[in-house]
């Protein structure tokens, strides 16, 4: 995509450079990342990253702005995990895209799913950089034009005004010792670099849901074996987790507590897979609650079956049968979509042939909604998931970088 520096890239990777890249991130992190990472970032015009900022600043506001939807929303937040004091707006939000062909051959952005929940806002920046370091990166060179500068904050945010940003919607005007990233069982996650790198840039610790204790309306944590007590939760335990692995907690999420959420967890609820249906926009797939549909389509090869709340692909099920949809359970089919599936374009050049890329755009939503960041995904495979993508080079997280 900016096929110049595509080029470039290619001409001069090698292998050792990518050993070393992967050696600096685990040295930035103060821990070994799991999941796989890109040998390469992508790079992209930065039009294209604006088209896709301002369709999911669109997408966000149509929910978030609508009291209709706000209250049809109240049926997706369970009762048992409907937590008072909601905020009137969410604080973190991520849009992801796809990059498809329309009838014109046209490279269009197309929404695969939308989430009001933290991701990787301390670990996607010194990940960019990295790359850039390492492979020294930049947006001229040797049969280049001067073209400017690589970047890949967005917003005209620059590393100083962007920590701040996050510091802001993380640790608000508490001390970082008040402030916990909430999180079940966070050493054995795949995404502790980014908890690691939040307390490096921060001062905010990781705390495991259930060491947090209750004593009246308050909440407490150990901090070197003390008693601390907590003013603000960075939240990023997942409801369907808790409920799989059946973890019990000293407080209850329905408790009226004296303590503020950084971002408040309603909202993983109102936006999500949920959402989709009632969104009316040209980026968005044709896609039904499952007990709302009215005749089962014929080409089910160009569907997915989703659950509505799970992480990483987790359920989902590409070109499912007829007897996969028939066989969810009455009580169950409100909480699955039906969405037409779409044929990701190939855009990024790589030695093992053209790769797929999925755009995830973050948001921080604090005087206003922010885009700060993307985040991206490679793969060949069906989904754009590590399990999906199994055995393979060049695929995996990666960043976007655009020139300015």
């Amino acid at each position: 995509m900016i096929p110049a520096l595509r080029r470039q890239y290619n001409a001069n990777f090698t292998a050792d450079k990518y050993q070393t890249f992967l050696r600096r991130i685990d040295e930035l992190c103060g821990t070994h990342v799991q999941f796989r990472v890109s040998e390469t970032p992508c790079f992209f015009p930065k039009e294209l990253i604006d088209r896709m900022s301002r369709d999911g600043e669109e997408l966000i506001r149509q929910l978030v702005d609508n009291p209709d939807y706000r209250k049809k929303s109240d049926a997706a937040v369970p009762e048992e995990f409907k937590v008072p004091n909601e905020a009137p707006h969410p604080l973190f939000v991520q849009v992801d895209f796809g990059l498809v062909r329309d009838t014109n051959r046209e490279l269009r952005p197309k929404l695969v799913e939308l989430q009001a929940f933290p991701s990787l806002y301390a670990y996607q920046g010194p990940l960019a950089q990295a790359y850039i370091d390492v492979f020294g990166l930049s947006a001229s060179g040797p049969g280049l034009p001067a073209l400017g500068r690589l970047k890949y904050l967005l917003s005209n945010l620059e590393a100083e005004s962007y920590g701040e940003l996050l510091r802001r919607a993380i640790a608000g005007s508490h001390d970082p010792e008040n402030v916990i990233l909430m999180e079940i069982d966070p050493a054995h996650q795949k995404t502790l670099p980014d908890f690691l790198l939040t307390e490096k840039m921060l001062g905010v610790r990781t705390v495991d849901i259930v060491e947090i204790k209750k004593q009246g309306s308050r909440l407490y944590y150990d901090r070197d074996g003390k008693s601390v007590p907590i003013r603000r939760i960075y939240n990023r335990a997942i409801v369907d987790e808790l409920e799989r692995k059946k973890v019990k907690l000293h407080f209850d999420w329905r408790d009226d507590l004296d303590v503020e959420w950084a971002g408040h967890p309603n909202w993983y609820f109102r936006i999500s897979k949920f959402s989709i249906p009632y969104l009316k926009h040209p980026s968005v797939p044709k896609t039904w609650f499952l007990d709302g549909l009215q005749e089962i389509p014929s080409d089910l090869e160009n569907y997915a079956l989703k659950p509505l709340y799970s992480f990483a692909g987790l359920g989902v099920v590409i070109a499912p049968t007829k007897e996969d949809i028939t066989a969810i359970p009455a009580e169950k089919r409100p909480y699955y979509i039906l969405q037409e599936r779409m044929n990701f374009e190939p855009v990024i050049e790589t030695p093992f042939g053209g790769t797929k890329a999925e755009v995830r755009v973050m948001y921080i939503w604090l005087d206003r909604l922010t885009p700060v960041m993307t985040i991206i995904r490679m793969g060949r495979g069906l989904m754009m998931g590590v399990d999906h993508n199994k055995n393979m080079e060049w695929v995996g997280g990666s960043a976007g970088l655009y020139v300015d």
